[in-house]
């Protein structure tokens, strides 16, 4: 993943820990204050919500723990990897595109970001400029032309 990808995993993991988690806490405290707590829903809710949250700290957590930061000076402009920008042309509608080949995690279409495991970013891996691809998706089939790659 990106350096920048990171940095946002890691600042959303501190997020979490110091103002959800405490949120989390307070919120079941309430609930508690309540009284019975065999028949307090509001408890069980936060009770769950907690649950949730701890999932996912722990989750983040892992991902941060495995993530592996590419060095973008190392990368190469030569042919489609991870982190690469690829301008291409769907050959079928002229249309011109381009996606940025991203970890899962930071993926985000909207932004242009497409992650690895993504049918088209795993039909572009390994292919250099002008070469063109026919790249199965969940609609069928697409036929792309390379036509810039750059990185970072």
């Amino acid at each position: 993943m990106s350096q920048e990808g990171y940095e946002k995993l890691v600042a959303e993991l501190r997020r979490l820990e110091s103002v959800e988690r405490p949120a989390a806490s307070a919120a079941i405290a309430e609930a508690r204050d309540k009284g019975d707590l065999s028949e307090n829903s509001e408890y069980e809710a936060a009770k769950e919500a907690q649950a949730h949250l701890e999932s996912k700290i722990n989750r983040l957590k892992m991902t941060i723990a495995e993530a592996k930061i590419v060095d973008t000076s190392r990368l190469s402009a030569d042919c489609v990897q991870i982190l690469s920008t690829v301008e291409m042309t769907n050959l079928t509608t002229g249309a011109k595109m381009t996606y940025t080949i991203v970890s899962e995690n930071e993926a985000d279409l909207r932004s242009g970001k497409i992650s690895i495991k993504t049918p088209i970013a795993q039909g572009l891996l390994n292919k250099k400029v002008g070469d063109e691809v026919v790249i199965t998706i969940p609609r069928g089939t697409i036929h792309l032309r390379i036509d810039k790659i750059s990185v970072g």
